[in-house]
């Protein structure tokens, strides 16, 4: 599995299990609601910047979206 695949599935896995629909995870973490189904599908690679404010919004340590 390519590594966006697997980064997308960890942020769509942990978005789910907090319950919050991709349109409001979007306009938290401030990016359009195509990006951010870009990045869960694994057709979008995030800057550095967009993953921190990932995991500042699912509250969890940057590495772990990786895993």
């Amino acid at each position: 599995m390519d590594i966006r695949e697997r980064f997308g599935r960890n942020v769509r896995s942990l978005r789910e299990a907090a319950a919050i629909s991709q349109d409001e995870f979007a306009d938290t973490v401030g990016v359009h609601r195509t990006y951010m189904s870009g990045i869960e599908r694994g057709k979008r690679a995030p800057t550095i910047i967009v993953v921190e404010k990932l995991a500042l919004a699912l509250k969890v340590d940057p590495g772990v979206l990786f895993k």
